[in-house]
């Protein structure tokens, strides 16, 4: 599989007064607003900012009356290739396919990541018996989970499997609960965070809380066992932004253990990534109308870390 486009952009812009001494990856991610300060970094060490006919660094510093320009090259042909991949599959029919996904896995290809996922193994295991309605980098993904989340997502193999599952998804009637361990001791035993969630006003990588343009967003959270600094809890999520509950939980002074973007970066533990299990899924099955609920069992590492919590253990490692 293939995936790809044909746009081929040059900007170019003029410093002005204000601009001087300002850097030229500074300068251009203010002028561009729909590139991330890091793909203009990027584009720019591949030799595509210009002062004049010059190519310049990201340290270039701008003067006024300066003739920048950007060049954004034609986006290259993505090959989708399968990849034999030990999949841990918990339950497969002609139409959904559910896999346990582990920690560090990303679910479909995208620049830099164009091999490993999640998709790529799929491919493999089911060939083309995969819906087409995300197009070839997105074959079957109807929902997603973060890279660094474990746990339960549901491949579709057919377009019908896939307009039936979204159209759950929308009126959020499938069932799916995380299990996360969070900073700090949450007092109430449960309790539920309902709070817009859109794209950070400033930083494109992130989400937030966000009142004007964010979408409703509600997580449900439930107290499983507290160990002093931290708690391990279980929540529902109502809604699916992405991001939901790594948001919501920082949003009330509750950061996921191990989240470098929504809390502290100096983590306890040696970790890769949040602490956060998607262990139950539930969904009306498309074709028999049938109600299936699975169970991913915490991956080793949750586990393992919650009984050194149990244990007492919650200094920094050595």
């Amino acid at each position: 599989m293939t995936a790809g486009g044909d746009t081929d952009f040059i900007r170019e812009f003029a410093a002005c007064d204000e601009d001087q001494g300002a850097r030229i990856d500074v300068f251009l991610t203010g002028r561009c607003s729909d590139l991330s300060r890091s793909h203009v970094q990027r584009l720019i060490k591949d030799g595509n900012a210009l002062v004049g006919q010059k190519v310049v660094k990201a340290n270039y510093k701008v003067s006024p009356g300066d003739q920048v320009t950007i060049r954004i090259p034609k986006a290259r042909q993505m090959e989708i290739l399968p990849e034999p991949m030990d999949l841990e599959i918990v339950y497969e029919d002609e139409d959904v396919i559910l896999v346990n996904k582990p920690k560090g896995m990303v679910v479909h290809p995208a620049f830099g990541h164009e091999g490993g996922t999640l998709v790529n193994g799929l491919l493999h295991h089911c060939g083309d018996g995969l819906s087409g309605i995300n197009g070839v980098v997105r074959p079957g993904i109807v929902h997603r989970i973060d890279m660094d989340t474990t746990g339960i997502l549901i491949v579709c193999k057919n377009d019908m499997a896939h307009n039936a599952i979204a159209e759950q998804l929308k009126d959020h009637t499938i069932v799916r609960r995380y299990q996360a361990i969070v900073h700090g001791g949450i007092k109430e035993d449960e309790g539920t965070v309902d709070a817009p969630v859109g794209r950070h006003p400033t930083d494109r990588k992130r989400m937030s809380i966000n009142e004007k343009s964010g979408r409703r967003a509600v997580t449900h959270y439930r107290v499983l066992e507290r160990f002093g600094q931290f708690t391990w809890i279980e929540c529902r999520l109502e809604t699916g932004r992405t991001h939901q509950i790594r948001v919501h939980m920082a949003s009330i002074g509750h950061p996921v253990l191990g989240d470098e973007v929504y809390g502290p970066k100096k983590c306890p533990f040696k970790l890769q990534g949040q602490t956060l299990h998607a262990g139950i899924l539930g969904f009306v099955h498309p074709r028999t109308g049938a109600y299936m609920e699975f169970e991913a069992e915490l991956p080793q590492y949750f586990q393992g870390l919650l009984d050194r919590l149990r244990g007492g253990v919650q200094k920094r490692e050595g």
